[in-house]
């Protein structure tokens, strides 16, 4: 991207949203975790043989899948069990018979698509070795604060050590190492109580709380039909095609079927693979309209994205897509998106998301988030500044809570670190600019700066030699959250960060277009929002753009 930045930059944010109407579900990277329970629960779901395909083309070369460090676990678990489960399938004569009545066509055949049987069985002997190792007894793993992981792990883990039993009475040509004894341990600090009272609930026909529903698959037998699990029109259970699989328990119905048919969607849409979590309408557009409005970038908003944000304002809420349950961070969001787009809404739906002095994302979290209370102040301040709510009292008390909140939970290097991505500089950036955005209103003169300033400086000294900025590597994504920091919180003129931000510009320009798979958001495994991750970084760009100092240093 060159000079003409500035006349491009209209095109790319025209562009970007033609794509959110082209693409309403939403653009999204395909999931390791969510494939691997697909090739275990739905082996007669078109896109059979691209599942596997992705599985193998997606391990890691030391035989893992998924990101780093305490990252692996969870995709790695899912991948072995699934190819454990398709090795056993094509080994038995009946149930390969049983797969190949489903539409998808033999499994033998797709088997034989990604290589044959000897290459699904090194996979899988190597998946197990970095798994062994990884859960040997007496190692700790730290374990990423993701959703489900506590319920998933031990789902997992059973499911391959049901595997594992059946080697020595069933064995499987060249996993003979793996008939003796040896089983998977669970982590430290992850125990079985919490999914056999979900497994408990469901056979009695119990109603789970929506957020649940979203790693339903982890119920087993219990989740076939289970009466007190209802889809949604869409036909999504969770908004996951796992949960929704596990649900359907098999493709033989009526083609009809509303959870069919999503499956169906979400698998050709992909290609085999699937996402995580789909849809994410509500969480994709209100994520890049206001990334592409604090950048200063002009819009011309299709009015169909405006009015479909203002109709998925329910008493509590929005969710982030249809099946998931509502929640402050979508919901902050989409408030401060149509308030920006002249739609002023009451911010009265945020208030039973209120607990203490900050906010949950949604009533019986575990653990808070730095992120959504960031959102929740942003709105809450935007609301205050236009005067239309008419409980000033109730939102200067919570805009003054939530800031203290942000600043007691700011880590002492200056960073915050959030559940909801990988990265510190997606939440460092998310916390920053809401306190820095106190600044432009009436509670001016009661800010404290020194959480600004701390990010400030915590960002300027971990940019990497080659202007970039990322927790494991430099990514386009996690630089562009960097110069947000930089170039709307700093002070103007200071010619240290200005070097800094001129490096990180110089490295955005030359890599923005090239390949980058980098998957740093949270849900069950990491995952990349196509969307909000381009907007962002075409935010960034822009920033540094309009000033001239950025641009000079850094051509």
């Amino acid at each position: 991207m060159t000079a003409s930045i500035g006349t491009d930059m209209a095109k790319l944010a025209r562009d970007l949203l033609a794509g959110l109407l082209a693409e309403p579900w939403g653009q999204m990277s395909p999931s390791v975790y969510e494939t691997g329970r697909l090739i275990a629960l739905a082996p007669w779901l078109r896109g059979h043989a691209n599942r596997l395909a992705f599985l193998m083309a997606t391990q890691r070369p030391d035989g893992g899948w998924g990101g780093p460090d305490g990252y692996l676990l969870v995709p790695s678990l899912s991948a072995v069990d699934g190819l454990l489960h398709a090795l056993r399938r094509t080994s038995d004569p009946a149930a390969v018979a049983a797969v190949s009545a489903q539409p998808s066509g033999t499994e033998l055949a797709a088997v034989h698509h990604i290589g044959g049987y000897p290459r699904l069985v090194a996979a899988v002997d190597r998946g197990l070795r970095v798994l062994f190792d990884l859960l040997r007894s007496g190692r700790r793993v730290q374990l990423p604060d993701t959703p489900g992981i506590e319920i998933i792990v031990p789902a997992l883990v059973e499911s391959v050590n049901g595997q594992l039993d059946q080697l020595a009475a069933h064995p499987l040509p060249g996993l003979d190492a793996w008939s003796g004894s040896a089983r998977l341990g669970l982590p430290q600090d992850v125990c079985t109580a919490t999914l056999a009272a979900i497994r408990a609930a469901l056979r009695t026909g119990a109603r789970l709380p929506d957020k649940l529903l979203h790693a339903l698959e982890i119920a087993g037998d219990a989740a076939r039909r289970a009466p007190g699990v209802h889809p949604v029109p869409l036909g999504t259970v969770g908004a996951s095609p796992a949960a929704t699989a596990a649900w359907l328990s098999d493709g033989t119905g009526d083609r009809t079927e509303p959870a069919l048919r999503y499956l169906d969607e979400v698998a050709t849409r992909y290609g085999g693979p699937v996402p995580s979590v789909l849809p994410i309408t509500a969480f994709e557009r209100s994520w890049v309209l206001t990334t592409l409005v604090r950048a200063g970038i002009p819009l011309a908003v299709p009015r169909e994205l405006v009015d479909d944000l203002d109709r998925c304002l329910a008493e509590n809420g929005t969710p982030g897509g249809p099946g998931l349950p509502p929640d402050a961070d979508t919901t902050s969001v989409v408030l401060l998106a149509l308030s920006q787009q002249g739609v002023l809404r009451r911010p009265d739906c945020l208030w039973p998301y209120r607990d203490g002095t900050h906010f949950c994302a949604w009533v019986g979290e575990r653990t808070p988030s730095p992120t959504v209370n960031a959102h929740v102040l942003e709105t809450l301040v935007d609301c205050a500044g236009r005067g239309g709510s008419g409980t000033t009292t109730r939102l200067t008390t919570a805009i003054r809570d939530v800031t203290r909140w942000l600043r007691d939970v700011q880590h002492p290097d200056g960073s915050w670190t959030d559940k909801w991505h990988s990265s510190p500089y997606y939440a460092t950036a998310c916390c920053a600019l809401a306190i820095d955005g106190l600044r432009h209103s009436a509670m001016a003169s009661a800010v404290d700066r020194h959480p600004v300033r701390a990010a400030v400086d915590w960002v300027l000294a971990t940019q990497r030699v080659d202007g970039s900025w990322g927790r494991w590597a430099g990514t386009v994504e996690e630089t562009a959250y960097a110069l947000q920091v930089l170039l709307l919180t700093a002070a103007p003129g200071d010619p240290t960060v200005g070097r800094a931000a001129a490096r990180g510009y110089a490295y955005l320009r030359a890599t923005i277009d090239s390949p980058d798979e980098s998957a740093l958001w949270h849900d069950k495994d990491l995952y990349r929002p196509e969307a909000v991750v381009r907007a962002t970084a075409l935010g960034a760009l822009h920033l540094a753009h309009r000033s001239p100092a950025v641009v000079a240093l850094a051509t």
